[in-house]
């Protein structure tokens, strides 16, 4: 059973993020304010749902959240500033297009850099622990998939709608036959050094 609240403020932002041990695509994160006596009876840590649920489970938190945003950070800002830093990046977005100030943040995770006053606690696997932090990580989550998909119609070699730019075995032979897009992040290690890795 997941928990309403951490700080005992009415509006509490649950943060959460999508994407970053990805080769390719954006990171994404997400901020939801939840009422304060929100239930749902299939929301989780975006994980442990199917496609199917997460993406009903999103319809249902768009309709009932008191706020929510959605904040990207690019591949391009991804390599600039490198992938924690980034994911940083796209969480302050999130939280900047909320369209009410939040009280207290509630970010998944153990560390959370930030110049706001906005009062803040990181907790580790948050998503499987509150209410609010598991609508986040369905928002970024599903938006992140979303983009993946539209980025496949035009790289169709790369299997992303299936994979989202993680690294399968794929993705990875995709990479070495046709190269690497204007998508990926140039930072991380596209192929492993090692020989023999399609074999």
């Amino acid at each position: 059973m997941l928990l309403p609240n951490y700080s005992g403020y009415t509006f509490e932002a649950g943060i959460d993020e999508a994407g970053r041990g990805c080769l390719a695509g954006p990171v994404v994160a997400a901020a939801v304010i939840l009422p304060a006596d929100y239930a749902h009876p299939l929301l989780n840590d975006s994980k442990q749902l199917k496609k199917k649920q997460r993406e009903q489970i999103r319809e249902d938190i768009l309709k009932d959240a008191v706020a929510w945003a959605v904040g990207v950070a690019s591949p391009a800002e991804i390599d600039a500033n490198n992938i924690l830093n980034a994911t940083y990046l796209a969480m302050h977005r999130a939280i900047e297009g909320l369209k009410l100030a939040p009280e207290y943040l509630i970010v998944d995770g153990n560390r959370f850099k930030t110049t706001l006053s906005t009062p803040h606690a990181c907790i580790v696997k948050g998503d499987g622990k509150y209410l609010s932090i598991a609508a986040a990580s369905v928002l970024a989550k599903t938006y992140r998939d979303d983009c993946m998909c539209q980025l496949a119609e035009e790289y169709k070699e790369y299997s992303w709608e299936q994979n989202a730019g993680y690294p399968t075995k794929v993705h990875r032979e995709a990479i070495a036959l046709y190269g690497a897009t204007p998508h990926h992040r140039q930072s991380f290690t596209l192929l492993p050094k090692q020989l023999g890795l399609f074999s």
